[in-house]
């Protein structure tokens, strides 16, 4: 229950990472802040549940090491990243290929010249191409023809010599210069970037789909190159212990009694909130951190965005399927499954000892017999029988992620009036760096308005629930 105390300078509603990373920087600047959570947890969508010793993600967006905002953001410097294999592990006629390893770290790869990725594309097209050589069988393994083969999502060694020339390009490509590229979709950009449609198709339409949780790549061409960007200059990951652990660290970096749970935002002004629970709070300042769905419900007149829906699919299984640690995409898209990953491969934490935790997403609207599509699905892109795994749990999100068409602004204004601000991923890039950034936006706004810091008033004491 929330106890009498005293108003805050600013109340923030939702306790999602973009509310509680607002928080952070608020409270660090010294001005008194309170957090309203409706549930009984922090987090929002970036739950996890524990379910007989595993932790399963209620949505598991896939992460990248080369995002910024993971390492700079306050409250975040304990977090751990569980990196997955370099690169991915594609499927395409019953074999695997590796796929996206770029060698080397970032600044040796912007260190590269133009000239000499173009040297290295003219060296492999005019080298003879080897015979063609039966793999090595392997027991229980899956093994891919050489990469020259003809149907390989790749294609031959010049297509995959240009992919590599261009993910380095994009990789030492800044932030701004990205931005200011004219604006298309997704996958209107990808046809029109010089590369062959087999690399395309069988490769970057896939990893994006991933990435964005857009299976038909309608998202404006913008975010979706800070995505490969990301992807091109680090590696993919995972929170360890699961997505939780992010808004878990940030409310823990809060002067204690910060956050609140359980209490219900009906309304909200310039100088108040309405809690269903406790009536009226007097502050100096509101923030909405919430979805943009319940944002809209307390600022009438706030775009409310489309939404790509989203099914988390958690399987456990005696014997771990032999793909290590890596992120394994369907270059042929024969089933509904857009990832999967032997997460517990890349996590341990989030599987008891000696059990396999298998994590599968589909993107789209959800259906009656998902788990048995998609169990379906995963025995071919696996290569091993799926009937006797055990379903963990099947966890669909409709509003899972904002949908960013073209014209998308990734900068959208989060201070509507003095007084009063939103923020999350609906104000960026539909992405956890989205929301951080929008976090970050949207404290600075007030942090300005407020005097840099400076308490706008006096705090007078809340009405107790008798006086309410």
């Amino acid at each position: 229950m929330l106890e009498p105390t005293y108003q805050a300078d600013v109340v923030v509603v939702g306790a999602g990472v973009a509310g509680l990373s607002a928080a952070r920087r608020l409270t660090s600047a010294g001005v008194s802040t309170v957090v309203l959570e409706a549930a009984h947890e922090v987090g929002g969508r970036m739950a996890t549940e524990k379910v007989d010793g595993f932790r399963l993600d209620r949505l598991g967006r896939l992460l990248s090491t080369a995002c910024a905002e993971l390492h700079v953001t306050p409250g975040l410097e304990d977090l751990v990243l569980r990196p997955f294999a370099p690169g991915v592990l594609l499927h395409s006629d019953g074999r695997h290929h590796r796929a996206g390893v770029q060698p080397g770290n970032r600044r040796a790869r912007g260190a590269r010249s133009a000239r000499g990725a173009l040297h290295a594309v003219r060296a492999l097209a005019s080298a003879p191409l080897p015979g063609p050589r039966r793999p090595a069988a392997v027991p229980g393994r899956q093994v891919s023809l050489p990469r020259h083969r003809v149907g390989a999502p790749l294609g031959t060694a010049l297509d995959q010599a240009r992919l590599g020339a261009a993910l380095n390009r994009l990789a030492g490509t800044s932030v701004e210069r990205l931005l200011a590229r004219p604006e298309t979709t997704a996958a209107e950009a990808l046809h029109g970037r010089g590369l062959p449609a087999r690399t395309v198709d069988g490769f970057l339409r896939p990893l994006l789909a991933a990435l964005l949780c857009d299976p038909d790549l309608t998202t404006s061409s913008r975010p979706a190159d800070l995505a490969l960007r990301d992807f091109a200059s680090g590696r993919l990951c995972l929170p360890e212990g699961g997505a939780e652990a992010l808004p878990q660290l940030l409310a823990r970096s809060l002067p204690p009694g910060t956050v609140r749970t359980g209490v219900r935002v009906t309304s909200v002004s310039t100088t108040s909130v309405t809690t269903a629970e406790h009536g009226e709070l007097r502050c100096a300042a509101v923030l909405v951190a919430t979805g943009a769905r319940d944002a809209a419900e307390l600022l009438p007149g706030l775009r409310v965005p489309d939404f790509h829906p989203v099914t988390v699919v958690h399987h456990t299984t005696d014997e771990s399927p032999a793909t290590d640690a890596s992120l394994l995409l369907d270059a042929d898209r024969g089933g509904p499954v857009a990832h999967t990953a032997v997460v517990s491969a890349v996590d341990p934490s989030r599987a008891p000892a000696g059990r396999t935790l298998v994590t599968s997403t589909v993107l789209g609207p959800a259906t009656a017999d998902t788990d048995t599509a998609v169990r379906a699905h995963l025995a071919r892109l696996y290569g091993v029988p799926t009937t006797r795994w055990e379903t963990l749990a099947v966890r669909h999100t409709a509003d899972a992620v904002p949908a960013m068409r073209p014209p998308h602004d990734l900068r959208r204004p989060v201070r509507l009036l003095a007084g009063l601000y939103v923020c999350g991923d609906h104000r960026d890039s539909g992405a956890v760096h989205g929301a951080l950034r929008s976090a970050d936006r949207a404290a600075t706004a007030l942090l300005t308005d407020l005097g840099v810091g400076r308490p706008m008033h006096t705090a007078d004491p809340l009405p107790t629930a008798r006086a309410a």
